[in-house]
């Protein structure tokens, strides 16, 4: 059986930093805090607090004198209030795309305009987004798609989008916002490394007999990838580690395609190929 990896596969820039800054954090202060998990990966969070990165639900939960580490996906500014409040140190590992939409997100408010933020209610990149929004006076709604969108929509209206939201998402949105003939300015945060990721998946699961795309969970982007290659190849499987791996579902297959959201590591992806190699 040949084992072909997509040509964009893996952890991305910003998850790579949100490690190495939280990994130096604790090399220079020997405790160090994230609230909530640094990445949408169980396997890798569970590692970090093997070296000292410990997840926390608030601010409140922090003990003594450790470093708080903003996550990758960003918090609320409310939150980075409360770190300062309490005097902690803090490193801000928020990812660079992520804090560009929190600007878009804040610079469309201030133009007086209704927000639309693409994306998955409840998720943490989306909590900031909406919170900078508010922040700065405007009225936001979080949808997943057209039919979330309010009935009434008034004033100028500014859409931005979750990071790792798909193009076709976006557009359909940005397509029905133009049906209703509403003044609209559109910033597309989408971040570079999710579409590539995306397009490679799409791709690969069009040429193989079934794909293993590995991740958290958890991970948006990781289970968007899951879905996009579902819908190429009937025999996909979202997997987070080698042990999660059933021979009986590659059955019959000459060729088997994998691919990794943008919060896996290269060594997740290496134990999963050398395994699926080894069948």
């Amino acid at each position: 059986m040949k084992v072909v990896r997509a040509a964009y596969a893996g952890a991305c820039y910003g998850v790579q930093r949100a490690l190495d800054l939280a990994l130096k954090a604790v090399e220079d202060g020997g405790c160090a805090y994230t609230l909530g998990p640094l990445i949408h990966n169980p396997q890798v969070v569970a590692q970090l607090a093997e070296c000292g990165v410990r997840a926390v639900d608030s601010v409140e939960d922090v003990a003594g004198a450790g470093t708080v580490v903003i996550r990758s996906h960003g918090v609320t500014p409310e939150v980075k209030r409360s770190v300062a409040a309490c005097g902690l140190p803090l490193v801000d590992a928020t990812c660079p795309h992520v804090a560009r939409a929190q600007r878009a997100a804040a610079d469309l408010a201030e133009q007086g305009r209704h927000v639309v933020v693409v994306g998955e209610a409840g998720h943490p990149e989306v909590e900031g987004l909406v919170a900078c929004a508010r922040e700065a006076g405007a009225p936001v709604s979080v949808v997943a798609g057209p039919d979330d969108l309010p009935e009434t929509l008034e004033g100028p209206v500014g859409v931005v989008v979750q990071t790792t939201q798909t193009r076709e998402a976006l557009d359909a949105v940005v397509a029905a916002l133009e049906e209703r003939g509403v003044q609209l300015l559109v910033k597309n945060t989408i971040c570079f490394a999710t579409r590539q990721r995306q397009e490679a998946a799409a791709a690969l699961a069009g040429e193989v007999d079934a794909m293993v795309v590995i991740g958290g969970r958890n991970s948006s982007n990781t289970t968007r990838l899951a879905d996009i290659c579902a819908a190429a190849c009937s025999r996909t499987h979202h997997v987070e580690s080698p042990d999660e791996i059933d021979p009986a579902w590659l059955a019959g297959c000459a060729v088997v395609g994998v691919t990794a959201g943008a919060s896996t590591p290269e060594e997740q992806i290496e134990a999963v190929a050398t395994l699926l190699e080894a069948l």
